[in-house]
């Protein structure tokens, strides 16, 4: 405790450093879980997915980023077997920041699309586990966020699936493509503009004042899904179809529709993985702001809006400098896309990450859109997917979690003994 006393402003400009740190790796590597597949089915350029994903990232890490931080931060260390030591638990939460950060930005450098939620989990379980041994971590709840990064992709690639079969049946497959489009495509934007709401006015609103109850949501949320569908109904009255396009080609003006709902999707997108993601960064700076503030472990206060201000920050410092280099190609080595494929697999990522984000359940983005862009590949046969690139993949997943825990170790390591705890 007289080294929070001696040392407290320094520790909480090294958390706020170290989370920027962590919240930029989130932006530059994430970034392309949010954005990727609306650049791969060339819906948007890199610049524009960049601009709608700094302000929608944004807007998610800081309006409904609160639910998600409280699980990150005090749900997998056993708080009080640290209640007698808070300044070892503070010296833990900033080598899970700097180990996570650490990870994350030699993933970017490398082109690696790695989980962010495996990195700031498996660096605290790291701390977790150097000193307080198997005993200190709750491994219930490791094992239910561990569920979820199962659960998420496969939840996510069944709605891509389905999603994409509906477009099929409904629009591809039809004698008139391009009119059934007109006619159905809106009917996704009122589903996007609807499920998104309502999930966020539910649960994610509430720690900054705006708690609706269930009925009141249900409203707010048709009226905003009502608005989007009039808005997307003016732009795709604006694209006419060519007559003179045959075969395969004649599909255009239909892919040409469906661009403008990738707009609305990515939307979506950018808000529910910066208001899920958002807690990798600043769960443990809360919980160092908490002890420092309180002296003592208790992981039950809230979360201050400029942490989550610094957390949006930072991912979107990330995704404008660096996000560009994972964002320009996962779009397009899964599968090929185009933006009714692109449309599917995102509108059933943001789904299932806004679900988890307003549960509390921290799952990986990239595993969830992993999962919708390989549903989405499944409704066309195994054939249309690179099994390589999936496989690669996979393999980064697995390394990710056990590189957080021991760059974790060797970093809490130096900071003891920097402060001579």
């Amino acid at each position: 405790m007289a080294i929070i006393a001696e040392h407290a402003n320094l520790l909480i400009l090294l958390a706020c450093i170290f989370g920027l740190f962590m919240a930029w790796g989130v932006g530059a590597n994430d970034v392309a879980n949010a954005m990727g597949t609306s650049v791969g089915s060339r819906a948007l350029t890199i610049t524009q997915a960049i601009i709608i994903a700094i302000i929608f990232e944004f807007a998610g890490a800081y309006l409904a980023g609160g639910s998600v931080t409280s699980t990150i931060r005090s749900g997998i260390i056993d708080g009080n077997a640290l209640a007698n030591a808070p300044d070892i638990f503070v010296f833990g939460m900033l080598a899970s920041l700097l180990a996570a950060g650490t990870w994350l930005a030699v993933a970017s450098t490398m082109g690696w699309p790695v989980s962010t939620t495996h990195s700031i989990v498996g660096a605290i379980i790291g701390f977790g586990l150097i000193y307080l041994g198997t005993e200190g971590i709750r491994w219930p709840r490791v094992w239910t966020i561990a569920a979820s990064w199962v659960i998420s992709p496969l939840l996510a690639g069944t709605m891509a699936y389905l999603l994409f079969r509906s477009v099929y049946h409904l629009i591809l497959n039809t004698d008139e493509p391009f009119a059934n489009a007109k006619r159905y495509v809106p009917f996704y934007m009122f589903l996007t503009g609807f499920l998104v709401s309502m999930v966020t006015l539910l649960k994610g609103l509430t720690h900054v004042g705006l708690d609706l109850s269930f009925t009141e949501s249900v409203l707010y949320s048709i009226l905003i899904g009502l608005l989007i569908t009039a808005l997307g109904k003016v732009l795709i009255s604006r694209i006419k179809e060519d007559v003179a396009l045959t075969g395969r080609r004649r599909f255009a003006g239909v892919e040409r529709i469906f661009a403008i709902l990738m707009v609305f999707t990515a939307c979506a997108m950018a808000f529910a993985h910066g208001s899920n993601d958002v807690a990798n960064a600043i769960g443990p700076v809360a919980a160092v702001v908490s002890v420092v503030g309180d002296g003592m472990v208790t992981g039950q206060s809230p979360v201050p809006n400029w942490v989550l201000l610094l957390g949006a920050l930072g991912i979107v410092l990330g995704l404008g400098t660096y996000g560009f280099k994972v964002m320009g190609t996962i779009g397009r080595k899964i599968t090929e896309l185009t933006p009714s494929r692109g449309f599917a697999a995102e509108l059933a990522a943001a789904s299932t990450v806004v679900f988890a984000s307003g549960t509390g359940l921290p799952i990986s983005t990239t595993h969830t859109l992993v999962g919708a862009v390989l549903g989405v590949g499944m409704a066309r046969g195994i054939s249309a997917l690179n099994l390589n690139v999936v496989g690669r993949i996979v393999v980064s997943w697995v390394v990710t979690l056990p590189a957080g825990a021991g760059l974790c170790m060797i970093y809490f390591l130096i900071l003891k003994a920097s402060f001579g705890a």
